[in-house]
């Protein structure tokens, strides 16, 4: 097994829960933290507890935050939990209340707290069981399930003692930062850097793009990034494919690291699901448009309407409805806009601009098909749709 891509695959791998996982990756720490420390510059924590690869990405997307979490308010909450947690001793027990009032008292130096809230309660919620399902929380008695329906229950936690190591740690004071972009800031190259420290930080954002996002853009032919990556592309190749398995795929603004259909990790595109099934035939569709309607951009990206795009989206549809799910077949158009549209973005084939949308080289990595002889639906004309 590839034990690279098992602490990239995971947040950490607890020895108390997953002990077989956690000593078969320990022992092959040795083959590749040159890998891990040199190209990808990441910290990897490893103790008796739990091992993990504090893995900070090269750039913010719009895909990188927990999957459960559905408002900001999740977040702000779940940051007061790791600051009560972070006073509690390990295996030390404590009331759902307790730490209920701990929440209320520190949120509102931030904002206005109110558990009549059915949103706030659910974001509570959301909240607690990520924070159990990551194991730094044990539920001893009672159940988080039912708190958004009314606060008037108690939970017995435990401690587990985790979460100490959940934040990522920082060597400077980052009190003062006010957005991610001060992160990227801190992250990129600075004209006060020394050569070593630039390079350095140019190589870690290339093999940290690549190695966690679908892909790596950028404008023009004297992107130092882009040079960096084409005039070493052997060797960033034999790294990545050394420790992850893989080709580099390396374009005029693009680059993309792929792996191969039966060896692959992590969450992929595209995967037997209808959503990513549909978001190819999508891609098809521009991809056939690009070359007869719309001329590309610089950067190989092509500008369409939003209404150009939901045209398409909605042709797919009546082409194809017949051998999508019942979901997907009865979904109200909006909802199918949007659910085609943010799994574009998130997968870094699209990007909003106002009105418009950049349909971004991604988009032309996968296309999909129907047999010629599936049957295609007739419009009212008569004529194929």
């Amino acid at each position: 097994m590839n034990e690279v891509r098992t602490l990239l695959e995971q947040f950490w791998i607890s020895r108390e829960t997953d002990k077989e996982t956690y000593f078969r990756v320990k022992r092959d720490i040795p083959r590749f933290r040159k890998f891990l420390q040199e190209q990808l510059g990441w910290r990897l924590i490893q103790n008796e507890k739990l091992l993990k690869l504090e893995k900070i990405p090269a750039h913010a997307e719009s895909f990188m935050g927990i999957r459960e979490f559905q408002e900001i308010q999740d977040y702000c909450i779940l940051c007061v939990v790791l600051i009560f947690l972070e006073d509690k001793e390990e295996q030390e027990q404590f009331l759902l209340s307790e730490l209920v009032d701990f929440i209320s008292l520190h949120l509102k130096r931030v904002m206005e707290v109110d558990w009549n809230s059915f949103s706030q309660r659910k974001s509570l919620v959301r909240a607690l069981q990520y924070a159990e399902e990551k194991g730094m929380l044990k539920v001893y008695e009672g159940s988080s399930d039912h708190l958004s329906e009314g606060m008037g229950q108690e939970v017995l936690y435990e401690n587990t003692g985790l979460s100490r190591y959940f934040a990522v740690g920082f060597l400077k004071d980052i009190s003062g930062y006010q957005s991610w972009r001060d992160f990227e800031k801190e992250s990129g190259e600075d004209s006060m850097q020394a050569d070593t420290d630039r390079l350095r930080s140019r190589v870690n954002r290339i093999y940290r793009q690549l190695a966690v996002c679908p892909a790596i853009y950028w404008d023009g032919n004297e992107d130092t990034d882009a040079l960096y990556l084409k005039n070493q592309r052997q060797w960033v190749e034999h790294y990545l494919d050394e420790n992850l398995g893989g080709r580099l795929d390396v374009h005029k603004n693009a680059a993309f690291w792929m792996v191969e259909e039966d060896d692959t990790y992590g969450l992929v595109h595209p995967r037997e699901a209808m959503l990513p099934e549909l978001c190819c035939l999508v891609c098809s569709e521009i991809r056939e448009k690009a070359e007869y309607e719309t001329k590309r951009q610089e950067g190989e990206k092509i500008r369409l309407t939003e209404n150009q795009l939901d045209r398409l989206i909605l042709r797919c549809r009546r082409n194809w409805s017949e051998a999508w799910s019942k979901e997907y077949r009865e979904m109200d158009e909006a909802r199918l806009l949007q659910n085609v549209k943010e799994y574009m973005k998130n997968w870094m084939m699209l990007e909003q601009d106002g009105s418009h949308v950049w349909i971004l080289p991604a988009a032309g990595k996968t296309s999909g098909f129907y047999p010629k002889d599936f049957k295609i639906k007739k419009g009212e004309d008569g004529e194929d749709e």
